[in-house]
């Protein structure tokens, strides 16, 4: 599937290991002319200098020109007449971009994060803030998190971050226009997994707001992670505080968004993966309109219209066009016709998510407890998950040890109090920036960008997505 290529084209990861007192010179004048992120490194070999673990010492001995070419080789590295995977971009959005590249610590492919222009607005820079700090605080196995942050220039030229993260083969919005046959087994085990990361995040008082097929990452042994926390945050408990409606791409955005609500609850990722549920029994996208309103004439057309209960968050504006539209009588029954896997116990659960009151629609606790994800949870836990382990030498006679809490919920809620404090980007380019060095303590060796790999300058110049490639705003009720 990956074209082979070798090793000293690799990408943009070396070590950055301290050099030994002797190499400092020499490795000064590589730097000169580099990139800015690169040159302020050199203080914090300054500052370590001497102050040497003594298992990275030979590590530094051999990586003292900084490339991927003379990196120790592991058992896992590439080796001999062998040529490496080449290093290229995977993935972008409307806030980072994303690559597949090695890992010269250990030879193991990642993906790397790019986060371009962090301090260009306080919203941003915090949004960027608040999204890198969930990555380091999750620890799920059906969530991505942060495996390491790349060390970053003096503060005073700090304006990207790099993140590494496990490398996905694949994600579910791929696998559903695949031609690949998707059985009641794979729906089932993927939807108990979007549930049960979904659940830890939700414990954590965190909503996610993106939850689509592209933010579900899958890898061969179809193991499911949600990602891309770029427009997370902290659940607001004060239904008096009002709350963005840029969020949640428009096929996955529940009505309430969509009827221009100040304030909504983590029901609205419960929408998202009921979508997400009618695309794999269908194999197409259940709610697919070219604009808010007609994303919500959809949305009618399936559920009706929906009673003046049903809609006290909408705005008055938009409870008005629903008076005027219409009256419509709903049509559930059509969602036995997405597929032979559309049993009688799928519908259920899945008319119990896309219900337009989100008071009333079923929480993911719930959900996970429906007896349609019964035989998805055995699945998982008989040969998928690390929280269960098997047990015996024989074979042909393997025991399963499982965990005594299949549904895991976070340990604390995500804090996101120290927001409140930030008024500047300065501020928060001097707190980010602290926060990495603190994060950076707990490696070994710390990585850069390698500047001469040979795909540095594509890496370099790749950006997000340009606004004509995102989905479209809320419609401006008033």
């Amino acid at each position: 599937m990956q074209q082979a290529m070798s090793m000293t084209s690799g990408m943009g990861i070396a070590y950055q290991g301290t050099p030994h007192a002797q190499n400092m010179q020499s490795f000064l004048a590589a730097m000169q002319g580099q990139p800015h992120m690169l040159n302020p490194s050199t203080n914090y070999y300054q500052r370590l200098n001497g102050h040497i673990p003594a298992q990275n010492a030979v590590v530094q001995h051999q990586t003292s020109n900084y490339t991927s070419a003379n990196l120790p080789q592991t058992s896992s590295s590439v080796t001999g007449t062998q040529e490496a995977i080449p290093d290229r971009p995977i993935g972008y959005g409307a806030f980072g971009v994303v690559w597949s590249v090695t890992d010269p610590r250990n030879g193991k492919r990642v993906a790397l994060k790019k986060m371009p222009n962090v301090f260009q607005s306080l919203v941003s820079s915090k949004r960027v803030f608040r999204e890198l700090k969930m990555l380091c605080f999750f620890k799920h196995e059906n969530v991505l998190s942060a495996l390491d942050v790349l060390q970053p220039p003096h503060v005073d030229y700090f304006q990207e971050i790099y993140v590494i993260t496990e490398l996905m083969q694949s994600d579910l919005h791929k696998i559903i226009v695949s031609p690949q046959h998707l059985s009641s087994d794979h729906i089932k085990v993927f939807l108990y997994q979007i549930l049960r990361g979904l659940k830890y995040l939700h414990s954590a008082r965190v909503l996610h707001r993106d939850i689509k097929p592209g933010n579900l990452l899958v890898n061969s042994n179809c193991v499911l992670k949600i990602c891309d926390f770029g427009l997370a945050r902290v659940e607001e408990p004060d239904p008096n505080v009002a709350m963005t409606q840029e969020v949640v791409t428009q096929y996955y955005r529940a009505p309430e968004i969509l009827m221009g609500a100040k304030h909504y609850t983590a029901a609205v990722d419960v929408w998202s993966v009921g979508c997400i549920f009618g695309e794999l029994l269908g194999r197409r996208i259940l709610f697919q309109a070219q604009t808010p309103i007609q994303q919500l004439e959809l949305i009618t057309d399936l559920l009706g219209t929906p009673n003046p209960e049903d809609m006290l968050t909408a705005c008055d504006a938009a409870r008005k066009h629903m008076a005027r539209s219409p009256h419509k009588m709903n049509s559930l029954t059509s969602l036995y016709s997405l597929s032979a896997q559309a049993t009688h116990e799928a519908v259920h659960l899945l008319c119990q998510m896309l219900v337009f009151n989100p008071s009333r629609r079923i929480s993911v606790t719930d959900a996970l407890s429906h007896p349609y994800l019964d035989e998805g949870r055995l699945r998982y836990h008989s040969c998928m998950c690390k929280c269960c382990k098997s047990q015996g030498t024989n074979p042909n006679i393997t025991a399963r040890r499982f965990t005594p809490d299949f549904e895991p919920v976070a340990p604390v809620p995500f804090q996101d109090s120290w927001e409140q404090d930030l008024t500047s980007t300065r501020q928060v380019r001097e707190k980010l920036h602290q926060f990495i060095l603190e994060q950076l303590s707990n490696s070994e060796v710390p990585l850069v960008i390698n500047p001469q790999s040979a795909a540095y300058k594509s890496f370099a110049s790749s950006t997000v997505a340009h606004s004509s490639e995102l989905p479209p705003s809320p419609h401006n009720w008033e």
